[in-house]
């Protein structure tokens, strides 16, 4: 009976074993929805007093772990945990696609010489707040949540700066998710004269949060804002932004028309007094070059006549662009081969900024060029491939001296035919209609 009960044990765990392998097949990869925990790297600080009496951060890199749960739940693996409970925030909502592509990084958030409560229940003046990062690897978008935590007694939170929570390997924080900023907008890649939005979303865990949205344009230096708005003072300045999408959490910016100096860096900063979040919003300019050539599909030339061939890349952004000559032979197969005779000129710089370029050579071909294919390739940082353009050539032998012989004395004599002939054929002609 042992033996047998010892089967049957075998049994049912394979039959487990590979219901749990069906499953793991068929759904993938952990999905957001149902995420309940995400490994993440914790940023610890070690602040202290140089041997010159000045204040210095040492920055630490351990293994956390991001577990969404409720009060009192224990850590799911060994590492630094910081267990999210409910609330009206939930940065799970705002994630796509899969577990493996998200990179989390957490860090403690400094309040400095702040000492201010929450505005919400059960939060204390000697919170302390972290915040977690959340990137999408291919760029969708970046969530930065603002995680309090609540100590044990007053003096475990933020007594100076120099003594600050310690956090050792293992433990478990218990923090609820009290703000969060989102965009799905990292980085954009725009055309001339486009009027793109660059997406900004907030979530605050109470109702009525006083809030401050600014929009401020960064470039070589130069810092400015676009746009403001305090809900405590209902007063704006700037443009691009709706006053009534911000009651509901959106604070997305509507570019102008681009132009080459809309290249730049675009923050958007949410303020719920006394935290400070905000998005990077990378915007460049890609514009992609018009490919022409000055000669038809097919270029017939003779033999002996020269011919200037050209490819024009115009009206392109940025700089960089790539134009190479290719020759290869139609119908056979061999890799094209690289022209080194090539010529460029140099850029032409339009007045809204647009770049042009122009590769040509000079053609001079034999009989045996007949039949290959000339194709112009134009790489470029707006292409996802290279625009190429092409020609056949067609080359023919001129007349010979004999042909040329025969040719006009094969006219003389038609012409010679039409003087003869001629005046009879037309005097004929009136003849037979006077009879008529």
């Amino acid at each position: 009976m042992i033996v047998q009960r010892k089967s049957y044990l075998m049994i049912w765990g394979l039959a487990g074993f590979i219901l749990e392998l069906l499953c793991l097949v068929v759904n993938g990869s952990e999905s957001v929805d149902d995420l309940q925990w995400l490994p993440c790297e914790f940023v610890d600080e070690n602040v202290y007093l140089n041997e010159e009496g000045h204040i210095e951060t040492q920055y630490i890199y351990k293994k956390a772990i991001i577990q969404f749960g409720y009060d009192g739940d224990r850590p799911l693996y060994p590492n630094i945990t910081f267990l999210v409970t409910a609330s009206r925030v939930d940065m799970r909502h705002y994630l796509e696609g899969d577990k493996d592509t998200l990179n989390c990084i957490i860090r403690r958030y400094n309040l400095g010489r702040i000492v201010m409560r929450w505005p919400a229940v059960g939060s204390q003046e000697y919170d302390i707040f972290f915040t977690c990062t959340l990137r999408h690897t291919k760029g969708a978008f970046n969530i930065t949540t603002f995680l309090r935590h609540t100590p044990s007694s007053p003096d475990g939170g933020q007594v100076g700066f120099l003594h600050r929570l310690k956090i050792h390997d293992e433990d478990l924080l218990t923090t609820s998710a009290v703000l969060a900023v989102l965009t799905r907008t990292p980085s954009v890649e725009v055309g001339l004269l486009k009027e793109p939005t660059l997406h900004c979303q907030f979530a605050a865990d109470h109702k009525k949060a006083h809030v401050r949205v600014e929009w401020i344009f960064q470039r070589h230096g130069e810092r400015r804002t676009l746009f403001s708005y305090s809900s405590q003072t209902a007063i704006s300045k700037g443009t691009g932004v709706s006053i009534k999408d911000i009651v509901a959490g959106n604070a997305s910016f509507k570019l102008p028309p681009t132009r080459k100096t809309s290249e730049g860096t675009y923050i958007c900063s949410i303020h719920v007094p006394p935290l400070n979040g905000s998005q990077n919003i990378l915007v460049s300019l890609r514009e992609q070059p018009h490919v022409s050539l000055n000669v038809d599909s097919t270029l017939s030339l003779t033999l002996g006549e020269y011919k200037k061939v050209m490819c024009d890349a115009e009206r392109y952004y940025p700089l960089d662009v790539n134009i190479e000559w290719l020759r290869e032979h139609v119908g056979v197969s061999p890799k094209p081969l690289l022209l080194d005779n090539v010529l460029h000129s140099t850029h032409q710089h339009d007045n809204d900024g647009l770049f042009s370029l122009s590769a040509f050579f000079y053609l001079k071909p034999g009989l045996e060029d007949s039949g290959y294919k000339y194709t112009c390739k134009v790489s470029h940082k707006s292409l996802l491939t290279p625009i190429r353009k092409s020609f056949v050539l067609s080359v023919t032998a001129p007349y010979s001296t004999v042909e040329y012989i025969i040719f006009f004395g094969f006219i003389i004599v038609m012409l010679g035919f039409l003087y003869q002939y001629l005046p009879q054929f037309i005097a004929a002609r009136k003849a037979a209609s006077k009879r008529i």
